[in-house]
């Protein structure tokens, strides 16, 4: 037979089948009581969940730090970019650097206009530009701008090409103003500052007067000041070699001692580029320029830090 009857009235068929299903219990067990003789032990299988493709989780290692903000990553690309190699920013063109190119194509002009023509004409042009005692106390505006427009010995001197690297370099980095703000300011404060003494030494009996005239013109001064200037916007590896080279150009012509005042003036005006730190570097940062680094940071920040401290600690 096919069919047998159980105590409870059940076939056996559907007593085997009710004890195969998971969690059901057994004939002659108690339903809730476990590990009983006959019921099943095993708990029933929980329904598994789907798996999910995640991505791997980015772990630091040891002396490794973990991924860069975006901030970072931007910041480092623009550097990169600032620092690819593009030689043809290191001229002057009329729409990156327009103070340098047109100043550098006015000074080409009287640099080939006082080659060649007449001498007699181009000595009293120069003798006129002359920034000499005389000159200066009858119009100092005047010659201080004209002795601006002439090249002591003409485009191949080391002032002509420092001129226009040099400026370029300046100008792409604070802009066009500041960069001529920089140039005429130390042109002029560094000539009013050599020929001053010699007019009160001569009105003191200390010189005689012959001193008064003398024929002083160019653009050395200005250049040495955006050379000073310029070391001020540049990374410390390349700062410190060319401030040690314009000094090294400074003092060697004070110790050949051909002409000690236009060295003076030189020395001079690279100090005052060296003295516009603070202000050129507020002016890069303001053109988007990178901030300074720790190894970059100037004599004035750690006075103005010093400061801080001690204002902290008096308070």
């Amino acid at each position: 037979m096919s069919w047998v009857d159980t105590a409870d009235g059940t076939s056996a068929d559907s007593t085997r089948a009710g004890a195969l299903r998971p969690g059901a219990a057994g004939p002659g067990t108690l339903s809730g009581v476990p590990r009983q003789r006959g019921g099943s032990s095993l708990p029933a299988p929980a329904a598994e969940a789907p798996l999910v493709d995640a991505p791997p989780a980015e772990v630091p290692t040891a002396g490794r730090p973990g991924p860069r903000p975006v901030a970072a990553r931007r910041l480092m690309a623009r550097r990169l970019r600032a620092w690819q190699v593009r030689p043809w920013r290191l001229l002057p063109t009329p729409t990156g650097t327009p103070f340098t190119f047109g100043y550098a194509l006015l000074l080409t002009a009287t640099s080939l206009f006082a080659d060649h023509a007449d001498p007699v004409l181009v000595d009293q042009l120069l003798r006129g530009s002359s920034t000499d005692i005389v000159h200066l106390a009858q119009a100092p505006l005047l010659v201080l701008c004209a002795s601006a427009l002439w090249i002591a010995g003409g485009l191949t001197s080391g002032f002509a090409i420092a001129f226009l690297f040099t400026l370029t370099a300046l100008e792409r980095r604070i802009g066009a103003l500041r960069t001529a703000a920089v140039f005429f300011c130390g042109h002029a404060l560094a000539t009013l500052a050599t020929e001053l003494p010699v007019g009160f030494t001569v009105a003191a009996g200390g010189l005689p007067d012959s001193s008064l005239v003398r024929l002083d013109y160019g653009i050395s001064f200005g250049v040495m000041t955006c050379l000073g200037a310029l070391a001020g916007v540049l990374p410390a590896w390349c700062r410190w070699p060319l401030l040690a080279f314009a000094f090294q150009q400074a003092v060697t012509g004070l110790i050949a001692y051909t002409d000690p005042m236009t060295d003076w003036g030189h020395l001079l005006s690279l100090s005052l580029g060296v003295a516009a730190w603070p202000a050129l570097r507020r002016w890069h940062a303001a053109r988007g320029g990178p901030p300074a680094q720790p190894s970059q940071i100037s004599i004035p920040s750690l006075w103005s830090a010093a400061a801080r401290k001690n204002a902290r600690s008096s308070s």
